[in-house]
């Protein structure tokens, strides 16, 4: 394999806003390894002229005169400016393959396979994609380098290209994975429970037992693992052992009238993340299993020690290991499913199951804000923020990714809030007081790492590092982070504390640190996410509330509690004698 790499409209008119700063990020580290190992590197761009107008027909309906030669917006960002011995493909139509003979201009320097990065991936880059595959070269797409202002198409787009031969890996793994060609993942799962509702009691009830003398067990493998604080850790385990309880507690009817039942799904699909291992994985498969049905579920390969260890306890199921393509292939073959990850993740989740219409339960990650006024008690709610913040070094749904701060206590809260901050343990997660440890992989150390290094420092402490938001178009206030870092963002009063909260996509957690009863009762009013928070930071939640989110933050209906039933079954309305 001998790979060339194709930079595709990586230019500023393409690349403004906040949303493409991580993919110019990996574009720049990808471009950099492809001249250290002397891969060929192909800058390709959209290129428009006054005269003669080339522009493509939708560009000239819309007066669209973005890529004009000469421009600052047809130009890269400076760490994606081609080299001198570097080609650059200037067209006017979505591929390079058009107007130019990139095949054999590949050929010529070796290579059988093209590398990808750029956007957008639902048009130049997917276009590419095909006109490269039809011409025989191997095809790999560089996803944490490309990026689309249509998230939904692209992720449509994915699972077209994919099924299709074209490979999809990040730019830390190109090495090992990108001459393999996805494999096709064909499941056959099982479709109904023989159990009857007591015997289904009695699973949880084993099972709730089960986990409480795995505890320690599980403790130590999700240390060992995942890095997660014991305290944390331990405290996940319990949860777990709560959610059981609650799902048993909260248990609604399958039959509210002789006229109305409530019926099984059939196969649920369980897609669950690495950060909560035990917790998460528990709160969707022992309400899918009460109200009868059966399970598959896909964890993620970051904790598969975990998993397998939690799948030896769990009633019966069907356990899939794998990665991106093992839950595509749960989802292709169940008849609901239930998801906890990342918003592009959701995407994809979305686009499958719209596509077969079977019901979708989807937690999508939060960007949470809590508000901080003039009558807070300011050391209680610096104390509160900084552990919810940087504890298990940020990578919770829940963490308290941004504080909204009256301008007139700004200063008096940033000297709590930095005292607090650097009062974090940090260190070995086996230790007993550790509140901060490593995160999950290097590749997330160094996301993180380059967020920060394009946001305005505040201060920094080992916990990890507070910026300011004061730009609330800007990446690091608009993206969610999953790190330790927080976003420190001033208000001049109240009416904008609360356009600060609500002013992102997410729309999870947010809360209120103050005693006055009228502002308690605005935010509760007019505050934009699925769980509010009177003087308490965003983490954690209980085990009997319902848990989703609003906007971006959530699909379908919540978790836990009395919604169990709402997602899980089925209402059936019967007529006649």
């Amino acid at each position: 394999m001998k790979p060339a790499l194709l930079l595709i409209d990586l230019q500023q008119d393409f690349l403004r806003g906040s949303t493409f700063g991580s993919v110019t990020r990996a574009a720049a580290r990808l471009l950099t390894y492809c001249r250290q190992a002397a891969i060929p590197v192909l800058h390709v761009w959209t290129t428009v002229q006054r005269n003669p107008d080339r522009r493509m027909p939708h560009w000239r309906e819309a007066g669209r005169w973005d890529c004009l030669a000469g421009t600052e917006g047809h130009a890269p960002p400076p760490a994606l400016r081609p080299m001198a011995t570097e080609t650059i493909l200037q067209k006017t139509v979505f591929s390079p393959f058009v107007e130019h003979d990139v095949a054999e201009l590949l050929r010529r320097s070796g290579c059988d396979t093209v590398w990808l990065a750029g956007v957008h991936l639902h048009a130049c880059v997917r276009t590419t994609a095909l006109d490269a595959y039809q011409r025989g070269f191997a095809v790999v797409i560089i996803e944490d380098a490309t990026g689309s202002d249509d998230p939904l198409h692209a992720a449509i787009t994915r699972l077209y290209l994919s099924r299709r031969g074209i490979r999809f890996a990040s730019s830390h793994e190109l090495a090992p994975f990108a001459g393999e060609q996805s494999r096709p993942i064909t499941l056959t799962v099982p479709r109904r429970s023989s159990l009857t509702w007591a015997k289904r009691v009695e699973a949880l009830r084993q099972l709730r037992q089960r986990l409480t003398e795995a505890a320690e067990k599980l403790t130590e493998l999700i240390v060992s693992e995942i890095h997660k604080p014991v305290r944390y850790a331990r405290a996940e385990v319990q949860r777990s052992v709560a959610l059981v309880e609650a799902t048993l507690k909260n248990a609604l009817p399958l039959h509210e009238t002789g006229r109305v039942r409530y019926r099984p799904l059939g196969c649920v699909g369980v897609i669950t993340p690495w950060n909560n291992p035990v917790a998460i994985p528990i709160g969707k498969i022992a309400p899918a299993i009460l109200y009868g049905n059966t399970v598959v579920w896909k964890p993620s390969p970051l904790a598969e020690q975990v998993s397998r260890a939690l799948s030896t306890l769990l009633p019966s199921h069907q356990l899939v290991l794998g990665g991106a393509e093992a839950a595509v292939a749960v989802m292709e073959a169940v008849d609901a499913v239930t998801f906890t990850g990342s918003s592009a993740a959701g995407y994809v989740a979305q686009a499958i199951c719209s596509r077969r219409r079977i019901p979708l339960q989807a937690e999508l990650g939060g960007n949470n804000a809590a508000i901080v006024c003039e009558d807070a008690d300011l050391r209680d709610a610096a104390q509160q923020i900084a552990e919810a913040a940087f504890g298990f070094a940020g990578q919770r749904c829940t963490a308290n990714r941004r504080v909204i701060v009256i301008e007139s206590v700004l200063d008096a809260f940033l000297h709590e809030l930095r005292f607090a901050v650097q009062s974090l343990v940090c260190g070995d997660p086996r230790e007993e007081a550790t509140q901060v440890g490593p995160m999950i992989t290097s590749a997330a150390a160094e996301r993180v790492a380059a967020l920060v290094a394009d946001a305005e420092p505040l201060f920094a402490a080992r916990a990890g590092t507070v910026v300011w938001g004061r730009d609330p178009h800007s990446e690091i206030v608009q993206e969610e982070t999953f790190g330790p870092v927080l976003v420190v963002q001033p208000a001049r009063d109240w009416d904008e504390a609360i356009e600060l909260c609500n002013g992102t996509r997410y729309g999870l957690v947010a809360s209120l640190f103050s005693r006055d009863s009228r502002r308690q009762t605005d935010f509760l009013e007019r505050a934009e996410a699925g769980i509010l928070k009177l003087n308490r930071a965003t983490a954690d939640a209980d085990a009997e509330s319902p848990f989703g989110g609003w906007k971006h933050s959530g699909i379908g209906p919540a978790e836990h509690g009395a919604s169990d039933r709402e997602f899980y079954t089925r209402v059936q309305a019967i007529y006649g004698e």
